[in-house]
């Protein structure tokens, strides 16, 4: 007798990235996860209830790799000033994967349509910017290269303007030129 097949929740998350990228979010049905994973139905509706369950867990997957590989790239520069805006900067360094840019793409409707995709979202920017600030030595600076950055990263992941590697790089060394600024600074109280 066969063994049944175990299903991993993350190749269910797969075909629907793959579902995603190749006929948009709004064409994501459980029936088109299932054919693209080649199983059943029944598979993906006893681990996602609803096409929303299914697309919050999408996003709630890339948002937990895309905050392991920063924390593992902010680890990588060892002791730094204002380490969580350094480790964003060098993270972005690696430009966005076509597939990724592609599903980014392809779920904001999902973002606009969703309140709780939302909160997914809204609540790593919360932490994020946090981070940002509290870890930084100047913290306007800080939040005006977060907001630098965040600008060219989603210019990039919507496929909105090339820029060249150089180009690229260039604006990432004066992005990280930012977080330190004198002129960004808070004026000192004329009795320090």
């Amino acid at each position: 007798m066969a063994r049944p097949r175990v299903i991993e929740q993350s190749d269910i998350l797969d075909a629907a990235e793959l579902v995603v990228v190749r006929e948009g979010a709004a064409h994501l049905t459980l029936d088109a996860v299932a054919t693209a994973a080649g199983i059943g139905k029944a598979s993906v509706v006893y681990d996602y209830k609803s096409k929303r369950e299914l697309i919050n867990a999408v996003i709630r997957r890339r948002v937990e790799n895309e905050e392991q590989r920063v924390q593992a790239v902010t680890a990588g520069l060892g002791p730094v000033a204002s380490p969580a805006i350094n480790g964003l900067i060098a993270a972005a360094a690696e430009r966005p994967r076509d597939h990724a840019r592609a599903v980014a793409v392809n779920l904001v409707s999902a973002l606009a349509q969703d309140a709780e995709a939302r909160g997914i979202i809204e609540a790593v920017y919360t932490r994020t910017i946090a981070s940002v600030t509290e870890t930084a030595e100047n913290p306007r600076g800080a939040i005006l290269a977060f907001l630098a950055l965040e600008g060219l990263k989603r210019l990039e992941m919507h496929n909105l303007h090339p820029w060249s590697d150089a180009e690229r790089a260039d604006m990432l060394r004066d992005i990280g030129w930012l977080i330190d600024a004198d002129h960004l600074k808070p004026p000192r109280d004329a009795g320090d």
